[in-house]
């Protein structure tokens, strides 16, 4: 069976390879590799977001299978109008791609394969900062060809977050607690976020950057004035059973909480400001209650 599979696919990626070399000998050649690109395919989420908000009339023909979870993907509705991939490299080929849009985290062997066999891949790099989100769209607008729209959507982000950021006045204690007690510290996008919104993050006076884990014990002796976590996904998660742990329980009962929804924070687009404008609204919320 894996050899009828390996022959298969072999075949497909033969043909696959031929058909544009027969429709080059009929049809004028090929526009310089300066042009703006005609067909793209986006193989992750944070470049299908991205792609969906600056590509140009029919110049996205593709995106990630990811982008159809509306729990991390504001933009199902636009993504159920394209076709959707599965980021492996024969079918994204077999598309026929004048670039393909990945992240860097996206795998090597797939990337790889696709520029050995001659296609253009661009990939990004995750955001970790508000200004990599602002680098990351101005990236997508060269790449796509669509530098005007890039910089309107630029102007329109500036303008949102400079009226969102928090001014002079207290800032109140807050940790972002993620699943399997998983923390957000300087360095992260959602830690900036946290900073944009007028909190000082906890978890980072604490002594625990991102990616590390604070045990319950020591978030309940750190004691910030906000916990703030992600929504879980539906069904039984041994990762999440942290976030509804007595501890963190009383810890909403007693002050205020915040859900912030994954398709606001987890890639760096203009999605964020969304969680910079709840985190804010929280803020407020606490600054009233103090103020009382």
């Amino acid at each position: 069976m894996t050899r009828v599979i390996a022959i298969t696919l072999a075949a497909a990626l033969f043909l696959g390879a031929m058909a544009p070399m027969a429709a080059a000998e009929q049809t004028e050649s090929p526009p310089p590799s300066d042009a703006a690109p005609g067909r793209v395919v986006s193989m992750n989420l944070c470049t299908d977001l991205l792609a969906m908000l600056l590509a140009g009339e029919g110049q996205l023909w593709s995106v990630s299978q990811m982008s159809l979870d509306p729990m991390v993907s504001p933009l199902v509705e636009e993504a159920r109008e394209l076709e959707i991939n599965h980021g492996r490299a024969e079918e994204i080929f077999l598309m026929r791609p004048d670039l393909v849009l990945a992240n860097t985290l996206s795998p090597r062997s797939t990337v790889a394969m696709l520029e050995r066999l001659g296609i253009r891949v661009e990939q990004f790099a995750p955001a970790s900062t508000l200004e990599d989100v602002r680098d990351r769209i101005m990236q997508m607008g060269r790449v796509l060809g669509r530098e005007g729209a890039a910089q309107a959507l630029l102007a329109r982000f500036d303008t949102r977050l400079e009226a969102l950021e928090a001014g002079e006045g207290p800032r109140p204690r807050a940790v972002i607690y993620h699943a399997n007690g998983y923390v957000s510290g300087r360095g992260s996008l959602s830690g900036d976020i946290l900073d944009r919104a007028g909190f000082e993050n906890a978890a980072h006076a604490a002594g625990y950057d991102s990616g590390q884990v604070m045990p319950l014990e020591v978030l309940a002796l750190t004691d910030p004035d906000l916990v703030v976590t992600a929504r879980t996904y539906p069904g039984g998660s041994r990762s999440e059973e942290v976030l509804s742990h007595p501890v963190l329980r009383a810890f909403r009962a007693g002050r205020a909480g915040a859900v912030i929804e994954d398709q606001s924070w987890v890639c760096g687009t203009p999605f964020v400001l969304d969680a910079v404008e709840d985190l804010a609204e929280v803020r407020r919320r606490i600054a009233a209650r103090e103020g009382e």
